[in-house]
Parts: structure tokens; C-alpha cells; sequence
């Protein structure tokens, strides 16, 4: 059987961490800032945790992460 391929996508906006969860960007803080407050944008500094809800499609895309 050949090897199951890790998606590139996946592997460039995951890291697991050593407890197991995911760690993921924060979405909406790329572009488009000017009409944000300032604190939406200091909430959305930081990186944040994968739900628990979306880790069986993490799980999928990352064959070999040890989820």
C-alpha cells in the first residue's frame, strides 16, 4: 500500500501541539483593516485552538499528526 499523503494546505495552517490540540490562525485580521476597530483587531491578534467539532476533518488532512 503506498503512503497516505498529508495535505499541503492543511500542514502550511495546523501545528499540533503537544497536548494534542490544534493550533490554527485567526481569521479576518489579513486585510481589509481600516474599517475594523481597534479592538477587534487586538482580539483577533494571536493564534487560537481548533474546535472540536472540525478536528475529525484535521484528523483526515493530517494522517500523520497524531490526532
Amino acid at each position: 500500500m503506498p503512503k497516505m499523503k498529508t495535505k499541503s494546505a492543511a500542514k502550511k495552517r495546523f501545528r499540533v501541539r503537544p497536548g494534542g490540540t490544534v493550533k490554527r490562525g485567526q481569521a479576518f485580521k489579513r486585510h481589509i483593516l481600516t474599517k475594523k476597530t481597534t479592538k477587534a483587531k487586538r482580539h483577533l491578534r494571536g493564534a487560537t485552538s481548533v474546535a472540536k467539532a472540525d478536528m475529525g476533518n484535521i484528523a483526515s488532512v493530517m494522517p500523520y499528526a497524531g490526532i
